[in-house]
């Protein structure tokens, strides 16, 4: 059958996998709660005519605030079927952005997960006169919950009223409204089409192998990225287990031994970190071969005709005594792992995709339904330090300022109500301006090397790209995270975030007691450590480029402080509100 819209997906799946046991899986009360694909149906269509006894009407936004779970791609699907608009919104926002959201797409109704949630939206019910029904995961006492939810479809069943809703709703008709969390300024909604995602899905189902048939997926449901991917894994089929937070990873991965999963770069650097600081307590001669392998999985090329016999030879030897023991202790069987929503650095991509656990870059926007380019399998297909070539059905072209352009498919709707805002990304012929800087390959990869907002001058008139320093400087395990600054300054600064875990085995290691956060960073042994460290990666760039002075930031930047979004990016705007003081100390 022919996929046009995005719940076309659930009869395509159990007509070619009617015996996949485990088409989605969550955790529960510690066990594996796993649904069939016929369950998953039947609990999809179940929701759907309770939506419609409800009185839920094509076109009204229904959203869903919540955690991955498998419920989620139920409602996901349930609230389509019925012709209604899917707002996924963040379960970690502020009330305020709740206020904003539930009235701008004027939201019928919201299904929420956990108990801050649910307070937050009642909090703002009284002025968010859309909202006429709310429903929590569980029984919280407050409102009815989704077990009763799916109870009043079942026993209200109109499978005449959802087959005329589905045959109504056009291919090119708005799927869904992401808020885009985004680094800067207010949420903007982007529409994207049933038709903008189906043709993702059309141009990546060959990317896995035939093979892998497990997903992990731990990225946000509400990222346009993850929910992507999660709709792809369910056209072929594969099996979607959702990993308890990101706390669990590890062990999700021992008990599940996934063959696909996203990741952001963030992740695979502490994976990595973990893995060579292991050998830190190793035999004279044992860390010496262990380290020789690093050394051999860093010069890796992804690119398979690209390896030498020499050195296939050298990774024969150390995948037999180094990473096969890598493997085991992480567990997966991986066909790929996907990295996006930030650059990955070539080493990680080497070091991984040499140890086993093959690193597809992708790059994309929610705006870009979200994929412009991405590795893939073939000729020229993978190179570190690139995202790839562009999708098959999308023009990217680079434009007179260096900024990358698109158009094809996978362009938004647009924002919703807000044309003039549409209109300002999207020209008169269709392209989409990203507002990320790139250059292509002599054999046609996308590179990126910054965002053109970020770009700064200094006061002699010189040009800096701070993610470009940025990146090269996370590459060093003391720092978590790093914000250039020095737009009119004189000179390129940093604040630092550090490292604290692996700050705290350093300290130990050197004789050093770790105090508190506070107190480190004040410290002029660390203090002195992170000079060098500095220095180290300064060389990398030239004189104007390079850091001259740096403050050690001692508090967490995470997403319950606001500073890093969904996807783990630091929001730069809210970096240099927060930290103006210490910023006019450096300059002082």
């Amino acid at each position: 059958m022919e996929l046009l819209r995005l719940f076309d997906i659930l009869p395509y799946y159990e007509e070619n996998y009617p015996d996949q046991q485990a088409a989605l899986a969550g955790k529960q009360n510690g066990e594996w709660r796993k649904y069939s694909i016929q369950e998953y149906r039947q609990i999809v269509d179940h929701i759907s005519y309770a939506l419609i006894k409800l009185g839920i009407q094509p076109k009204d936004k229904v959203s869903i605030i919540s955690g991955n779970r498998p419920e989620w791609n139920m409602l996901d699907m349930a609230i389509m079927q019925v012709g209604a608009i899917v707002v996924p919104v963040y379960p970690t926002i502020s009330e305020l952005d709740y206020h904003f959201i539930l009235n701008h797409c004027e939201a019928q109704m919201a299904i929420v997960e956990g108990n801050e949630v649910m307070n937050k939206i009642d909090n703002i019910r009284p002025t968010t006169p859309s909202l006429k029904h709310v429903y929590t995961f569980i029984d919280r006492n407050k409102f009815p919950y989704l077990e009763q939810l799916i109870q009043l479809g079942a026993e209200n069943p109109n499978p005449e009223e959802l087959q005329r809703r589905k045959e109504q709703v056009n291919t090119n008709d708005c799927s869904t409204i992401m808020y885009t969390s985004g680094t800067t300024g207010t949420p903007k909604g982007v529409m994207l089409s049933h038709s903008n995602i189906i043709n993702q899905i059309n141009s990546l189902q060959y990317t896995p192998a035939k093979w892998s048939r497990i997903a992990l997926s731990f990225l946000p449901l509400c990222h346009a990225y993850e929910r992507m991917l999660v709709f792809l894994y369910q056209y072929l089929g594969m099996s979607v287990y959702y990993a308890q937070n990101i706390g669990t990873i590890a062990e999700n991965i021992k008990e599940i031994h996934p063959t696909m999963m996203s990741t952001v770069p963030r992740m695979l650097e502490k994976i990595y970190d973990k893995v060579y600081a292991s050998s830190k307590n190793m035999p004279f001669l044992q860390k010496k071969i262990f380290r020789w392998a690093i050394h051999v999985a860093q010069q890796y090329k992804i690119q398979d005709d690209a390896r030498s016999w020499w050195y296939n030879q050298k990774h024969k030897l150390a995948d037999k005594l180094v990473f096969s023991k890598i493997r085991k202790n992480i567990g997966g069987n991986f066909d790929i792992v996907v990295s996006g929503a930030a650059s990955i650095q070539p080493r990680l991509a080497s070091f991984f995709s040499a140890i086993g656990m093959p690193v597809f870059e992708g790059y994309g926007l929610t705006e870009t339904s979200p994929v412009i380019a991405v590795s893939c399998r073939g000729k020229y297909g993978r190179e570190a330090g690139t995202v790839g070539p562009p999708l098959p059905g999308v023009e990217v072209k680079i434009a007179d300022n260096g900024e990358v352009i698109c158009r094809g498919h996978n362009v938004m709707l647009g924002y919703y109500k807000d044309e003039a805002l549409t209109k300002q990304v999207i020209d008169e012929d269709g392209w989409f301006h990203t507002g990320d800087l790139g250059k292509f390959t002599k054999v046609g990869q996308l590179v990126l090397t910054g965002r053109m907002k970020s770009l700064f001058k200094t006061s002699f008139g010189k040009y800096i790209n701070p993610q470009m320093i940025e990146e090269k400087f996370a590459e060093s395990p003391f720092i978590e995270n790093i914000v250039v600054v020095g737009e009119n300054q004189k000179f390129a600064a940093a604040l630092i975030s550090p490292d604290f875990v692996f700050l705290k085995s350093w300290s130990e290691r050197h004789n050093l007691t770790f105090t508190t956060p506070e107190e480190m960073v004040k410290n002029e042994i660390v203090i002195k450590r992170f000079a060098r460290e500095v220095a180290k990666y300064n060389a990398f760039f030239g004189d104007t480029e390079q850091v001259k002075k740096f403050e050690l930031i001692p508090d967490e930047w995470s997403q319950l402080t606001e500073i890093l979004t969904p996807t783990l990016k630091v929001k730069r705007n809210l970096v240099h509100e927060r930290y103006r003081d210490v910023i006019q100390k450096i300059y002082s």
